[in-house]
């Protein structure tokens, strides 16, 4: 494998070398190089090629052989997560210390080594087809019809019918999907079938967490300076996105809302970066809320392999095979 491709090196190639190397990635991959772009993030940083293919973007991540999962805190909580917790111990009446709470979340502590591969840079829906109105699969449910007609005339803005059908409003008019039931097998047939493969755990938590020691890749306590989703009233800039949706350093949307579950490559259905929301529906609050999207995280092996569309999303990659 060429070690260009992996981080240390990587980082000290000239942008000029990255660019012949960027471009040779999207001739061997068939896809459009957009250009070298710097992903500068919670002390990391990354300055990587961007991609283009079938309508997403790709963005190219170093390998690198990495320490995940975590035992004890690198730096200490910080004074509000830290007043967090003891709140929450003396509501429940426990005599935990916060380092053994979070221990029973967290995968052990191991060495991985991380191959180089190119990384879609946002989620994917899963189960959701868009059709249009006169599809027959609609016209043959006159209820549904019947609730999309009330729903255009309300002021909402979307409407979903249970594992059926949604409608949502747009500057164009009405998005509407039909729901596809589908499992985990026939999700990794059909990215096998296009060329795609899901990270398993070990590489979503390289992507999400980059080796990082603390238990988020700010830190070890939650930013409570950051727009939690989830936390926080979006009325006054409705179209902004919250802090952890933005880019990383290696420029992926990644982990940063606990309702939605990253499907990662195992042997069985099995998702990081959320726990569809348990912990905040729970009411534990912003830290413990947040916690499953930590990279150290415990993946979470679901009970069957269907495939939830409305908490289960994926990102495809490709992994670099023996470059020269």
């Amino acid at each position: 494998m060429n070690k260009r491709l992996f981080r240390t090196q990587f980082n000290q190639m000239e942008n000029i070398e990255k660019q012949v190397l960027m471009e040779s990635l999207a001739a061997r991959y068939d896809m459009t190089f957009l250009g070298l772009h710097t992903f500068d993030r919670w002390g990391q940083s990354c300055t990587t090629g961007i991609f283009k293919k079938d309508g997403r973007e790709f963005v190219f991540v170093p390998g690198d052989t990495v320490t995940l999962g975590w035992e004890q805190f690198a730096e200490g909580l910080n004074q509000e997560s830290r007043e967090e917790l003891e709140y929450l111990f003396r509501e429940w009446e426990m005599e935990q210390n916060p380092a053994e709470l979070i221990g029973e979340s967290v995968a052990p502590v191991r060495q991985a080594a991380i191959g180089p591969m190119l990384v879609g840079r946002e989620l994917e829906e899963l189960c959701w087809e868009p059709v249009k109105m006169d599809d027959p699969r609609l016209t043959a449910h006159p209820d549904w019809l019947k609730e999309f007609r009330d729903f255009a005339w309300s002021d909402s803005s979307s409407l979903t019918l249970h594992q059926s059908a949604r409608i949502e409003r747009t500057e164009k008019g009405f998005q509407i999907c039909i729901y596809n039931r589908t499992d985990y097998d026939a999700l990794l047939a059909m990215l096998e079938n296009r060329g795609f493969s899901l990270p398993t755990a070990d590489e979503w938590s390289y992507l999400c967490g980059g080796g990082c020691r603390t238990l988020f890749p700010w830190g070890d306590g939650l930013d409570y300076s950051m727009r939690l989703r989830w936390f926080e009233d979006m009325d006054e800039d409705e179209n902004r996105p919250y802090d952890m949706e933005e880019p990383n350093f290696f420029g992926l949307s990644i982990a940063y809302d606990p309702y939605m579950r990253e499907v990662v490559q195992a042997d069985r259905l099995t998702t990081c970066g959320g726990d569809g929301g348990c912990n905040i529906c729970g009411g534990l609050g912003p830290f413990l809320g947040f916690l499953p999207c930590s990279p150290h995280c415990k993946p979470e092996v679901q009970e069957d392999n269907e495939l939830n569309g409305d908490y289960d999303f994926y990102r495809p990659i490709i992994r670099l095979e023996n470059h020269d």
